[in-house]
């Protein structure tokens, strides 16, 4: 067995730079079920000691220390309201308030509704967050304003408004493209250097294509996207961008924006298969993910598993530029056995 020459953080930082890595990094995300089934399994008490068993090269992530006003029970500092949803076989926070989805116009909102203040946050206790997990990539900032919109004002509201309402949308996207650019800069510059990822995300596909318009996306999205990925390359980071789903459509304008990676390469939705977006994106975009979690990790068997990721590498790892991880987060169904196979073929075959 070859021996492992790089740190985690040197491992990622090879790939992003388009060198070579010892071997294939490996990223992991999953439910809370999934994670505390695995930590069972390996009898383990500690996440992290858990993904140092599967041979994770894990991103640690820092953040602000919230300490502004107080907030009600089960609501957001935005003032959106959840609820616990039970699905039988795991728990999600699901949205049952809307804090703005009465309001008919900008000035109602402006006149009924307060922002969340930049200063609600401490980021003091950042530096403590990545003490002793210096040999692994720091992530740090970003931002996803589409989504948290689709809480403030409702998923079906939010879609209409873009067509109706298109100065709300407006109005709120830079609200809070605004907040997240602030949060972004302030984590800069507490750990000044020390992030290595940075996430814009935006979840704009669906299975068969974009759940909107590339018009809407540009007029929207691309403008606030593209302040946020200037102040992370300026900061000698790297652009981390999420989109599910058929997202090939607008693929080129992301890359225009100056998106690094590429997430999470949903291959089965129509339009991404993993070999044309090699082809075409190779050159200009690292992928991450590609394991698939709409059939082959929760239903396939442990070889389908294993069959997967050397595909994966051959096609995506061809030449290098390639992080193995799940296409999404696990999910409880998802077999022991066939998480096990991922992380320890990925081990196996990754090697350079």
């Amino acid at each position: 067995m070859p021996q492992e020459t790089m740190t985690p953080r040197e491992r990622w930082l090879a790939v992003l730079n388009r060198q070579q890595p010892d071997r294939v990094p490996m990223d992991y995300w999953a439910t809370p079920e999934t994670t505390a089934a695995l930590l069972k399994h390996f009898g383990c008490d500690s996440y992290f000691e858990m993904l140092d068993k599967l041979h994770v090269d894990y991103p640690v992530t820092v953040g602000p220390a919230y300490v502004g006003p107080a907030l009600p029970l089960h609501t957001d500092v935005f003032g959106v309201g959840y609820a616990d949803m039970n699905y039988g076989t795991g728990v999600y926070g699901e949205v049952i308030s809307y804090p703005l989805a009465k309001f008919k116009t900008v000035q109602e909102i402006e006149a009924n509704y307060t922002w969340p203040n930049p200063d609600w946050w401490d980021y003091s206790g950042i530096p403590a967050q990545i003490k002793g997990k210096e040999d692994h990539p720091i992530r740090g900032g970003g931002s996803e304003p589409f989504l948290k919109y689709k809480d403030l004002r409702g998923g079906e509201q939010a879609m209409i408004d873009l067509v109706e309402n298109p100065e709300i949308v407006e109005y709120c996207m830079g609200k809070l493209f605004d907040l997240a650019y602030t949060e972004t800069q302030r984590i800069f510059e507490t750990i000044p250097g020390k992030v290595l990822i940075s996430y814009v995300a935006e979840d704009m596909g669906a299975q068969t294509d974009l759940m909107f318009s590339p018009r809407h996306i540009r007029r929207f999205l691309l403008p606030g996207m593209k302040r946020m990925i200037d102040l992370i390359h300026q900061a000698g980071a790297k652009v981390f961008h999420h989109n599910d789903g058929n997202a090939s459509r607008i693929i080129p304008d992301m890359i225009a924006l100056g998106i690094d990676v590429l997430n999470p390469v949903q291959w089965r939705a129509a339009g991404m298969e993993r070999e044309t977006l090699k082809a075409k994106y190779g050159s200009q975009l690292i992928f991450h993910g590609a394991m698939d979690n709409q059939y082959t990790l929760p239903f396939g068997t442990p070889e389908e598993v294993r069959q997967e990721v050397r595909d994966n590498l051959r096609i995506l790892g061809a030449g290098g530029g390639y992080i193995l991880a799940p296409c999404h987060n696990l999910q409880p169904i998802t077999p022991i056995a066939n998480i096990l196979a991922m992380y320890d073929e990925g081990y196996h075959a990754g090697w350079n």
